[in-house]
């Protein structure tokens, strides 16, 4: 078992609870002992796609980290809280609502490189230590801020859920306006879709968002459709899980492991050249460009290798 499951994450789930869960269904269905991680953190209040990896895959799931990401996110005005979302504390209350027209005209300013600050219950050190630790023992905790980048930022409305196989007809972002609530209308909350780049806090995000409208606010719900190149159309419940461990149908839902590097290119290696790597060798006179790449023999991963000026040195092995 070298690979990925996607597990839909529910909402109160940690993610190392989510790794549990499907070491328990290895357990369950009689498979041999792997390891097993996940690939980037989702809150428990947080729902959706949390990738799991087991065997070989674990090597690769660091990368994860630094893929972008898609989410939903409802932003509820009128009350800020400590963790910027609906588990903690209210910190500061305004009555000012924003309406639609005055959201969208904002949006602009969020899109594309922006300065950041971490919210303080984060997992961030200071000093050594976890922010939100600081946080719980009433310290005052104080984060610089980082540079990140919103890819695209809009009003969430039906249409394509990323990487779909049955997509539906979406309907035009007016129509759904009209539909909803009128242009002049202040609103309680509302639900934006982002595109973003590794190290991006959604909650710092509706944070931002809610003081540029003049008020404030926190995070009411937030849903991961996509991390990496894994989507919500991958992704199993964890009643399922349980269903194809037991069963042990587990393969029938584990994605490859290349399947986490489908965003660099295939390096084609012949055996000989394929042993030279496993035993730390660098490879000399390759024809590939310069970079990351995915190399195989005989369709069998070898390594994550490092391209540079036609010599090919192993950044991960992997031993299939």
């Amino acid at each position: 078992m070298h690979g990925w499951i996607i597990l839909d994450k529910p909402l109160g789930l940690g993610s190392t609870q989510g790794v549990s869960a499907v070491k328990r269904a290895l357990r369950a269905g009689g498979y041999a002992k792997a390891k097993v991680g996940h690939g980037g953190t989702l809150d428990p209040l947080a729902t959706g796609v949390l990738p799991i990896a087991i065997g070989e895959a674990t090597k690769l799931a660091g990368r994860m980290l630094d893929s972008d990401k898609i989410y939903d996110f409802t932003i509820r005005f009128g009350v800020q809280t400590d963790t910027l979302d609906l588990e903690g504390a209210e910190i500061a209350r305004s009555d000012a609502r924003p309406t639609l027209a005055e959201i969208e005209s904002v949006l602009p300013r969020f899109t594309g490189p922006v300065e950041q600050v971490p919210p303080v219950y984060s997992a961030l050190k200071v000093d050594g230590q976890r922010a939100y630790d600081l946080a719980r023992a009433g310290e005052e905790v104080m984060l610089a801020s980082r540079s990140v980048v919103i890819r695209s930022l809009a009003l969430s409305h039906p249409g394509l859920v990323p990487g779909s196989a049955d997509p539906q007809v979406q309907p035009s972002a007016d129509a759904w306006r009209q539909q909803q609530v009128r242009h002049d209308a202040a609103l309680e909350e509302v639900t934006l879709t982002a595109h973003v780049s590794k190290g991006t806090y959604i909650r710092s995000l509706a944070r931002d968002i809610a003081l540029a409208l003049g008020t404030v606010g926190h995070v009411a719900m937030l849903r991961r459709l996509k991390a990496g190149p894994f989507t919500l159309v991958d992704s199993i419940s964890l009643d399922k899980l349980t269903e194809l461990g037991h069963g042990r149908a587990l393969e029938d839902k584990l994605l490859p492991l290349r399947v986490g590097l489908d965003d660099i290119p295939a390096l084609s290696l012949t055996p000989d050249q394929a042993g030279l790597l496993r035993q730390g060798r660098v490879l000399i006179g390759i024809a590939a460009d310069d970079g990351l790449h995915f190399a195989t023999s005989d369709d069998v991963p070898v390594a994550l290798v490092e391209v540079l000026d036609r010599e090919v040195r192993v950044v991960r092995g992997f031993n299939l």
